[in-house]
């Protein structure tokens, strides 16, 4: 059976940057699944699996825009240290989460400290970034 749009799917991957440094992996652990056409992956990582057969490996190429989208310089704020909580221990590379007025959430990381501010970087982590994976199919439904 061939996937495609609305097959669940179950897959082993290797995602890794142009410098080949490996960001993730399922190695080790059981397959990603996932209902192709439903937003639960980045929609190159989607596209690239429809038209595999189970036990087909392929290498795809997902530039950024198709991934986590470019780097966003306004997804980078300063905000007053005492805004935060004061219970915290915070540190450069600590990941918070923030709730917007719409009642959604914001994953930021701590990217400066200072005596007065704090600056978060709401950008996923991968933003900007081409990205790569060595992807293959085990199950589809």
């Amino acid at each position: 059976m061939q996937a495609e749009h609305g097959s669940r799917v179950k897959v082993h991957y290797t995602g890794r940057l142009d410098d080949g440094t490996v960001f993730d992996s399922s190695e080790g652990r059981e397959p990603l699944a996932f209902t192709i056409g439903l937003g639960q992956m980045i929609p190159g990582f989607e596209q690239g699996v429809i038209g595999m057969d189970v036990g087909d490996s392929r290498e795809i190429h997902v530039p950024a825009e198709q991934a986590y989208g470019d780097y966003r310089p306004e997804g980078v704020l300063e905000v007053a240290r005492a805004e935060i909580s004061l219970d915290l221990e915070l540190e450069v590379g600590m990941r918070l989460q923030a709730t917007q007025e719409d009642g959604r959430r914001v994953d930021m990381q701590i990217i400066a400290i200072d005596n007065d501010t704090v600056t978060l970087d709401a950008n996923h982590p991968l933003a900007g970034k081409d990205l790569t994976f060595d992807i293959q199919v085990v199950e589809v439904s």
